[in-house]
């Protein structure tokens, strides 16, 4: 096993994919020749060619438009947007032909594309750099959803999303991207679209993913020092969800706080609180409570740490959660 980025880690599985079958291809601005704004495709251009990694137009409708055509003719595109608050030109293309095209073709038709969004704040980004979209995503029938959150589950998660035959929304926590983690290319991979317990614990569940994972396992960590044994799990699949191990948990701790970056209105927090009310509500001692981003847009970078949730925040509902 090495040590790698996240970021390096994307790199390797977008490489192995590539290796491993000549229809993958690599698709967006600036992912050629500068290797991408945060250097993922880093290298690509130079070893597979300009016919396999495309420089493409600023058009994100452009890039999802022309990657559902590719993909109808057997071709596996992974297109890259560049930050989080460019999807939105593409947004139509990508909930009314691409999650659409398999159901609409009474299943005649497979669109196996990957869009990779690196998402979230806490980089000092200005505006339409650091959104967390991803419940809009969630709610599109026909589109899978899902959020690495470390390296391994990167070099992983990449390769299985560009497998898949359904178009998968990949989710990049790109505050994430440079910090290490041991990948194994030998070890068997989780599957997909499943979630995954990360700390076991058993005085209370803290449910999140992508990049505030870390924070949870940090919050968990100081909770540990007040004698609370935190169990902490990583969904992973954000559609669909896989909430087995989170009701198995809820079961045994009795009490759940989410954790998330976007705005808890309508939310993929708000999901899960509902689905485990209805799954485990004779478990729950206390009401399942969220730490989310507010419900306004994202702020200027300045205010940033006052919006997004942190180690504070998190500890303040497991708090609450313990003496209801």
């Amino acid at each position: 096993m090495a040590a790698t980025t996240l970021a390096k880690a994307l790199n390797n599985g977008l490489r192995a994919a590539m290796e491993r079958d000549p229809k993958v291809l690599v698709m967006g601005e600036d992912v050629g020749k500068l290797g991408g704004v945060y250097r993922v495709t880093d290298g690509l251009q130079k070893d597979f060619g300009e016919q396999r990694v495309l420089d493409t137009p600023l058009a994100e409708s452009g890039i999802i438009g022309t990657a559902v055509g590719l993909a109808i003719r057997g071709f596996r595109p992974v297109c890259e947007i560049q930050f989080d608050g460019f999807v939105f030109p593409g947004f139509d293309q990508i909930v009314s032909q691409l999650a659409k095209l398999h159901y609409r073709s009474q299943g005649k038709i497979t669109v196996p594309v990957v869009v990779r969004i690196p998402f979230g704040g806490g980089i000092g980004a200005v505006e339409h750099h650091s959104e967390s979209p991803e419940s809009y995503f969630a709610h599109a029938a026909g589109l899978r959803v899902v959020a690495c959150s470390n390296p391994a589950d990167a070099f992983w998660m990449i390769q299985q999303a560009i497998a898949c035959d359904d178009p998968v929304i990949f989710f990049e926590p790109k505050r994430r991207y440079w910090e290490k983690g041991e990948v194994d290319p030998a070890a068997e991979p989780p599957p997909l679209f499943a979630s995954r317990v990360v700390r076991p614990g058993s005085t209370l569940t803290v449910v999140t993913y992508g990049p505030l994972l870390r924070t949870c396992l940090d919050a968990a960590a100081a909770a540990e020092t007040d004698g609370h044994d935190l169990e902490v799990i990583d969904l992973r699949t954000l559609s669909p969800l896989d909430l087995d191990p989170v009701v198995e948990s809820v079961r045994r701790t009795g009490r759940l706080v989410v954790v998330s970056e976007a705005p808890s209105e309508s939310s993929i927090a708000s999901e899960v609180a509902a689905r485990v009310q209805q799954e485990a509500f004779y478990s729950l001692e206390a009401p399942v409570l969220r730490v989310t981003g507010f419900d306004t847009p994202y702020p200027p970078s300045k205010c940033e740490e006052d919006y997004l949730p942190d180690l504070d925040r998190v500890l303040d509902a497991v708090d609450r959660s313990l003496a209801w």
